[in-house]
Parts: structure tokens; sequence; C-alpha cells
């Protein structure tokens, strides 16, 4: 329907643009000039005002979803308004005899550049406020570009195809959650913990899981977060973990809880179940991207690293992570348990226990660029440690621990960074849908029994 709105509008608009030119052919032309001009302001009001959204619609969506047609239909009317400032004062000429001064031919083009660009302007408010998928590099070359010709034409193209791509994508993704909202099917009979790495906090305005929990909470997934410390010893993050877990069997009144963990807080969560006691309330553990067999080119950085920097960031790291609400944040403890060495004893005296099952989930990066800093420095530090690639951080040698492995497949055109496994950059990726992903794990522990 509304291309059907947006092609009705291109011609409604090139008629009024090109008026002074093929006005005079009509022989009732101040009606016609009338009645296109109550058309243009109902026009103007369809553009500006909030349009009905579908039922399972956001209103975020829904003023995408507007911007982008807006946009689009101001881009085809300068495709269609050029020629037809030259071609129309030719069947003018022909069809009622003399010439068409330039004054007329200006007057519309004045005329079609000013309502287009209102148009425009209203296209990209819209999808500026509603969009979270355009760059900020895409909104600087439009910002050095926009007065020049053609160029602003094509970064305004840009600018439209990722709207629409943006918009269908989000779209189909609630439709997808709508049609099997009755099914519930992440509600799995043990509730769900989520542990975050290091250098990290779970906190309330900056989810570390960006938009994960809540996929999993609208397909019915019942979410809580570990919120241990960003950083500190294995044992002291493991204890907060296993004090949370403790807390949510006496809240739910559940008899165990399935552990998903990322990077670091998957060792963290294996001391607890080893060696807390946690054993007999965990009944599943999903480590993401964990560098269960440590990473080499720590070791490297740490011996080669002078003490006077390391002490400098370790203090700056502890002072500012304690006013962002650690107690006692340790920044080289908590990478100096990251080695292979300190890795590889943590593996000698944390078995993994019976009655718990484990399974390892690991990505990787098929270049640098892949990903920003300071995963594209990682990804050719952790290179020369493995042969089969690394998400920037862990190479998956390190992360594939258990006989229940499994890879995340590459994309076509990038692959999957460590930062990437928990939506960081919240960035919907071509041919990975991460929230997708983790429902589809959490699906297969409901069907499975957990």
């Amino acid at each position: 329907m509304k291309r059907i709105i947006q092609i009705f509008q291109c011609l409604l608009l090139l008629a009024l643009f090109n008026y002074s030119t093929i006005g005079r052919t009509f022989p009732n032309g101040a009606v016609v000039f009338a009645v296109l001009a109550v058309l243009l302001i109902h026009f103007f009001a369809f553009l500006i005002r909030p349009q009905k959204r579908r039922k399972s619609q956001e209103r975020r969506l829904s003023s995408l979803s507007d911007g982008a047609c807006i946009l689009g239909t101001s881009l085809v009317l300068i495709v269609l308004e050029i020629p037809a400032l030259f071609i129309l004062p030719k069947l003018h000429d022909a069809k009622v005899g003399g010439t068409v001064s330039y004054g007329y031919v200006i007057g519309s083009g004045v005329i079609a550049y000013l309502v287009i660009a209102l148009m425009t302007f209203i296209g990209l408010v819209k999808i500026a406020v509603s969009a979270r998928q355009h760059k900020a590099s895409l909104y600087i070359l439009l910002f050095c570009t926009w007065f020049l010709p053609v160029v602003n034409c094509f970064v305004l193209w840009k600018f439209y195809r990722h709207a629409k791509s943006e918009y269908h994508f989000e779209q189909a993704k609630l439709d997808l959650d709508d049609m099997r909202a009755e099914n519930q099917v992440c509600l799995t009979k043990y509730p769900i913990i989520m542990v975050h790495g290091i250098f990290f906090r779970d906190w309330q305005m900056f989810n570390y899981w960006g938009r994960i929990p809540k996929a999993l909470a609208k397909n019915g997934a019942r979410v809580s977060y570990a919120s241990q410390q960003s950083a500190n010893a294995i044992e002291v993050s493991a204890r907060e973990i296993a004090a949370h877990i403790e807390n949510t069997i006496k809240l739910t009144g559940a008899e165990k809880v399935n552990i998903i963990a990322h990077s670091k807080g998957g060792l963290d969560t294996r001391y607890a179940i080893s060696k807390l006691g946690m054993d007999k309330y965990v009944a599943t553990l999903t480590t993401i991207n964990t560098p269960h067999r440590g990473c080499a080119w720590v070791d490297k950085v740490l011996a080669k690293a002078p003490k006077g920097l390391a002490d400098f960031l370790d203090n700056k790291y502890n002072k500012l992570f304690t006013k962002l609400g650690d107690t006692s944040p340790s920044f080289l403890t908590g990478v100096g348990e990251l080695t292979e060495a300190a890795c590889t004893e943590f593996n000698k005296n944390v078995p993994d226990m019976p009655g718990v099952r484990y399974k390892s989930v690991m990505s990787r990066m098929v270049s640098p660029l892949s990903a920003g800093f300071p995963l594209n420095i990682g990804y050719f530090c952790s290179k020369p440690y493995s042969q089969r690639g690394n998400d920037g951080l862990v190479t998956m040698e390190s992360a594939l621990y258990w006989e229940d492995s499994e890879v995340i497949p590459d994309t076509k055109k990038r692959g999957i960074s460590h930062g990437d496994m928990i939506d960081l950059m919240r960035e919907n990726i071509d041919g990975f849908d991460v929230r997708e992903y983790y429902v589809q794990l959490v699906k297969d522990m409901k069907e499975q029994g957990y």
C-alpha cells in the first residue's frame, strides 16, 4: 500500500512542480492549481504525522519505515524531475505553440528543489531518530557531501537502503516472536543465569548482553545476571556467582539453574561448580568464547610489559571500576589468570562434575576488518597461536573444550568476533542473527528437559 501511495505522491508533486510550465494547457488552470495545492498540504501532513502501526510493530519501526518511504519518494522525484524540466516545455510548445520562457522553467525547478529538500530533510530526521544500524561514518559522509550534486544522491540512496534493510530485519524478528509467543519456546524447566566476562559489569543502563535477554524474555525465558565484579581472581568471581546461584534457587524455588557464561565468566562458573559445591544447583553450563586453555598472547604481553606501565593501568582501572560499583577490582589479577600457564594449572585442579551438562561455543573473525578496536589488534596478537582462527581475543583451540562443542559458521563478508557473540555493538550482521541464535540455544535446553 505504501508503494502505491508513494507512486501517487510522485505523480502529484511532479504535476505541481511543473504547473507553471504545463498549466496553460488546461482550460481551468486555476481550478487545477487549487486542487493540487490542497493535495500538497494533505501530502505534507501525511509526511509529518505518525502512520498507523501494525499490531506487532514498534513505534520506532513505524517511524523508520515512514522515513525510508519519504526519503525514497524524494529520490524518485529527483530522478523524474530533472528530465521533466526539459521535456515538458517542448511538449507544451508542440501543443499550444509559442515558447515557454526560461523564467517558468527556473520557477518550476526552484519549487521542485525546495519541496524535495524539505521531503528529504523530514525523511532523514525520521530515520536518524529511529535507526539503530546507521554507523557514524555514514552521517559524517552525508555531512561532507550534502552540497555535491549526484554524489549526495548516492549517499542518500545508501541511507535509504540501510533504513529499509533494518526495518525488514527487525520487523521479521518481531513477526517471528509474535507468531511463536504462545509456545514460550524459551521457557526452560530451570531459570537462566547469564554470566559476563572480564572488564565489564551487568549494568541496567547498558546491558552486557545487548538485545539478547529481551529476545529470550519475549519467548518465555526467566533470565537473571550473576553481576560479579568486572575483574578479579577466578576464585573471588566464582564466590560471587555462587552467591547469586543460591539466591536464585531461593527466590524462584527451582531445583537447579542453567548458566550461559561468556569469556572469563566461563572459567569463573566452572570454579563455582567444581570447587564451591554449585554442581548440585547447576543443570547446564554453556560457555561462549571462553579461553579454557588460556590466551598465549597474554603470557607474552605480560612478560614484556614494563612493570611501571602494568601498575599504572592496574591503578587507573581499579579506581574507575570502584566508582562504577566494584568493591575490590583487580585488573592485573584478572588478566593474569587468563594466561596459558594459569589455565593449564586451572584445568588440572578444576574437574568437570558429573550431573552437569557442559557445552562450549566459539566463533571467529575472518580478518582484522571483522571488528573494530581493540579486537582488530587482538586478532593479530592471537593469530600466531592458532591454526583455526580466533575471535579477536580467544583462539578456537582454547575455546572448544568439551565433546559437546559448537562453532558458529563464518558469514559471507565477515566473521563473528568476541564482542559480536554478546551483541556488544547491537549490530544486525548479515548471515548471523545473534538474538535468534540464543533463542535457539535456550530452546534446545528446553527440548532436552533442562
